[in-house]
């Protein structure tokens, strides 16, 4: 069984990396680092897989698939008291915040 708290759906393609360095500016945990030829995945395990990193990622060197870890479901779901596996914590009426579902019903905006 999948793993949110242990695993992560990033995947990262360092042969794709231009070394612009965007991706260890969004990443809020700090999942990235400085390298000299290509950033480093330095911490994988800390991804919430908000997809900061894959959206600001000039080559498509990032891949992430917003799951549990979506940050705007975990922070709506902590303000509002919710549960995010049995219902959607951003304030829509159906769905998945973070993309589970095909045409997500609240602003995450993922798919």
């Amino acid at each position: 069984m999948f793993d949110s708290y242990t695993e992560t759906s990033l995947v990262y393609h360092p042969d794709r990396c231009i070394n612009c360095r965007r991706c260890t500016q969004v990443c809020p945990h700090a999942v990235f680092a400085e390298g000299k030829e290509h950033v480093e995945l330095a911490r994988p395990a800390a991804c919430m897989e908000c997809g900061a990193c894959a959206k600001n990622c000039p080559v498509q060197a990032i891949e992430v698939q917003s799951g549990v870890g979506c940050a705007w479901a975990m922070i709506g779901a902590a303000l509002r008291g919710k549960d995010m596996d049995t219902e959607c914590s951003c304030g829509g009426d159906t769905g998945s915040c973070c993309g589970q579902s095909e045409e997500p019903s609240c602003g995450c905006g993922e798919k």
